[in-house]
């Protein structure tokens, strides 16, 4: 999302959590290099979707280009055992764009994990979880997302454990050699939305995501009291996780709107001083 370079940005601190209003580009500019540990982001699909303020139509080849920008930009920020999980989709008219700028990434970010998000999913005849359907006859309804794990050098080391599930057959904890009765979730993520009646409850926002897929991503890289980086802050859920997680959070977003949304659920879920 972007803003007139010369626009003022407003910053405002909630205990462990920094909300900064202005263009991501110019903001993260400011920032130290090598002084994030963790960044998670969700940034506009350009897809039409219906924020406050942005317009999310920008020219394929417009899009993209920003994004390697934005991207770079978060790149020198970063620590070199860092990660950046960075949560994009297509669409059933676009589906190549995920594609199309991880591609564009590949000199800037070694994609150390592909992650997939799943939303929704049959077993059998049940169903869980809730999706956006699609109409018509040719495609099928989206139930996932893409969280791509990037990395400055391919080699960072994760606690896989921190998000571990249980074995099923608990005899191969010790025939295996396990520690503990959990062992690596994998690649594929369910995590459902919670239910809502209403767009006010997603707080008007078109691409919100759950608390808990931020909150994976700062427990599986593992380290504590993280410096958690989201450019695009929208509603404030990566802060929010960072502040359950026990970090120090960096969020950023133009619409002073979503950045007001941000700062009220942290200073309801925050203890006072």
């Amino acid at each position: 999302m972007s803003c007139c370079p010369a626009e003022p940005c407003a910053e405002q601190h909630i205990h462990q959590q920094r909300l900064i209003t202005g263009d991501c580009l110019a903001v993260l500019a400011t920032l130290p290099p090598d002084s994030v540990d963790v960044v998670v982001t969700s940034p506009p699909y350009n897809l039409a979707l219906g924020y406050n303020t942005y317009r999310d139509q920008r020219g394929e080849s417009d899009y993209l280009a920003w994004m390697v920008a934005v991207c770079t930009a978060l790149r020198r920020v970063m620590k070199p055992q860092a990660s950046f999980f960075l949560n994009i989709s297509g669409s059933s008219s676009r589906p190549w764009l995920p594609f199309e700028l991880i591609v564009r990434l590949r000199p800037i970010f070694k994609l150390q994990n592909h992650i997939t998000w799943v939303k929704s999913i049959a077993i059998g005849a049940d169903s869980s979880g809730h999706y956006k359907p699609v109409g018509g006859a040719r495609f099928l309804n989206h139930a996932h997302e893409h969280i791509f794990h990037l990395t400055r050098s391919g080699h960072v080391q994760l606690n896989r454990l921190a998000i571990g599930v249980p074995y099923k057959d608990k005899s191969n904890i010790a025939r295996r050699g396990h520690a503990q009765d959990l062992h690596c979730r994998g690649n594929t993520w369910f995590i459902p939305y919670r239910t809502v009646n209403s767009r006010a409850q997603k707080f008007h926002h078109p691409g919100t995501f759950p608390v808990d897929l931020p909150q994976w991503c700062i427990r599986l890289h593992g380290i504590p009291a993280p410096i958690v980086l989201d450019p695009f802050m929208g509603t404030g859920t990566t802060l929010l996780a960072a502040h359950l997680e026990g970090g120090r959070g960096i969020g950023i977003d133009i619409d002073p709107h979503y950045v007001a949304i941000a700062t009220a659920r942290l200073h309801a879920h925050a203890p006072p001083a």
